[in-house]
C-alpha cells in the first residue's frame, strides 16, 4: 500500500493550513521593513519563503520515500558534521542580531545550530535503539549525551542561548522518554538537578557577569513600557500594543500599524502579535490550539510506535515543536525573555523551515512504518 495513503492526514492539513497562513503573513508583517529599510521590493520575503518551503517539501517527500533506518544509520556521520561546521563558524562564521551563527553562501545562509536540532534527534534515536538492551548501563546511557552537550556549548558560545536551550529542552526531554529503570534513572537527576541548581546560583551570586550585557536586557522583560526608550523595554512594548490594537476581530488583513517599523522583527520572532493586530485575539487563540492540536498529533505518533529509535524520532519532535512554540509566545507576551527562536511555520527563516518541514516528514513516516508493521502482525 502506498506511503501517500496512510499518512496522518489530520496532521498533515493542519501542518499545510500553517504554510498557507504563514506566506500571507510574512508577506503582510514583512512588506514595510523590506521596502522602507532594506529598499527591496515588498515581496522580497514572500518570494524566498516560499523557495525555502519549496525545499522544505521535497524534503518531506523524502523523508516519507525512505525508511528512517537509512537516517538513523547516517546520522553519526551527520553529528561529527554537525560539530565541524560548529567549529567552523568561529572562523568562518557570518554575524548576524550579535550571533555568529550562519555560514553566508551569498545566494543563502545556512545556520548549522537549526539543522543540528533534527540532527541530534536522529542520532539520538540510532544510538539509542542500538543499545536499547544495555540502557541501564549509564555509561552507555550518557556517552551520546557528552556529544549533545558539546554541540550545546558551541551554540551558546556563537553566542545563541536561545537555540541552545531548545537543543537542551530536546535531549532532556529524549532522555527522560527513554524506558529506564528507577535505579538508573535516579543517580542522573540528582547530577541535573544539582547542575541546575549550580548554575542558578551562580547566576544570582556573580549577578550574570558572564553573560553579555545584551543577554541581560533580555532577563528584564516586566513592564517593558515603563522603559519604551530603552533597547529593553521598546521591542516588548510594541509587541504589547500590536496585541491590545487587535482585539477580538483584528484591525483587517495588512493593516497593521506596528509593521512600520515599531517591531523590528515583525516577520521573524514578533510575527504573532502581527497577526493578533491584523486578525485579533480569537485568531491568535485558534492559532495556539492548532499547534496544541499538532504536539498531540505528534505525541500520539510516539507513544504508538513499535520500536524505540522511531519512538525517539517523534518525542524529539514533538520536543522541537514543543520549545519553539513556548520559547516564541512567552517572549512575545511578556512572560519570559526574548530569545530569538522563531515560531513554527509562521516565522520567516530558511534552514529553519526546511529543518521543520523536513522533521514533520519524519513523523508522517514513523505513523508510516507503524501501521505498516501493525498491518503484518495482525495478517
Amino acid at each position: 500500500m502506498k506511503t501517500s495513503t496512510k499518512l496522518d492526514k489530520p496532521l498533515l492539513i493542519v501542518m499545510l493550513v500553517f504554510i498557507v497562513f504563514g506566506l500571507i503573513m510574512i508577506l503582510s508583517a514583512s512588506s514595510m521593513a523590506s521596502y522602507m529599510r532594506y529598499h527591496n521590493s515588498i515581496y522580497y520575503y514572500l518570494i524566498r519563503q516560499g523557495i525555502f518551503i519549496i525545499i522544505g517539501l521535497i524534503g518531506f517527500l523524502g523523508a516519507l520515500c525512505f525508511p528512517t533506518k537509512l537516517f538513523k544509520k547516517i546520522s553519526p556521520f551527520l553529528m561529527f558534521a554537525l560539530i565541524a561546521s560548529l567549529f567552523g563558524l568561529m572562523v568562518y562564521g557570518a554575524a548576524y542580531n550579535s550571533s555568529q551563527s550562519w555560514y553566508d553562501l551569498k545566494i543563502i545562509t545556512i545556520q548549522p545550530s537549526e539543522i543540528g536540532k533534527i540532527i541530534i534527534v536522529l542520532f539520538l534515536a540510532n544510538y539509542y535503539q542500538k543499545h536499547k538492551d544495555d540502557l541501564d548501563n549509564q555509561w552507555t546511557l550518557l556517552k551520546p549525551i557528552i556529544l549533545c552537550l558539546i554541540v550545546i556549548i558551541l551554540v551558546a558560545m556563537q553566542p545563541d542561548l536561545g537555540t541552545a536551550s531548545v537543543i537542551f529542552g530536546i535531549v532532556l526531554l529524549i532522555f527522560y522518554a527513554l524506558p529506564l529503570k528507577n535505579q538508573t534513572r535516579s543517580p542522573i537527576n540528582k547530577i541535573f538537578f544539582g547542575g541546575i541548581l549550580l548554575a542558578i546560583l551562580m547566576l544570582i551570586l556573580t549577578g550574570g557577569s558572564f553573560l553579555r550585557d545584551y543577554q541581560l536586557k533580555r532577563f528584564q522583560f516586566l513592564n517593558p513600557c515603563e522603559r519604551y526608550e530603552d533597547e529593553t523595554g521598546y521591542q516588548l512594548c510594541n509587541s504589547i500594543i500590536a496585541l491590545k490594537n487587535g482585539g477580538l476581530f483584528g484591525k483587517g488583513i495588512g493593516e497593521s500599524t506596528q509593521k512600520y517599523l515599531y517591531l523590528p522583527e515583525s516577520h521573524t520572532d514578533f510575527i504573532f502579535p502581527i497577526i493578533v493586530e491584523e486578525w485579533g485575539l480569537i485568531v491568535g487563540l485558534i492559532i495556539i490550539f492548532l499547534y496544541l492540536f499538532i504536539l498531540y498529533r505528534t505525541l500520539s505518533i510516539a507513544k504508538k510506535a513499535t520500536d524505540l529509535g522511531n519512538a525517539i524520532i517523534a518525542y524529539g519532535i514533538f520536543a522541537y515543536l514543543l520549545f519553539h512554540v513556548g520559547i516564541n509566545l512567552m517572549g512575545v507576551i511578556n512572560i519570559g525573555p526574548l530569545t530569538g527562536v522563531p515560531l513554527p511555520f509562521l516565522s520567516y527563516g530558511g534552514s529553519y523551515t526546511i529543518t521543520l518541514i523536513f522533521s514533520m516528514g519524519l513523523v508522517q513516516r514513523v505513523h508510516y512504518e507503524t501501521y505498516k508493521k501493525n498491518k503484518k502482525q495482525k495478517d
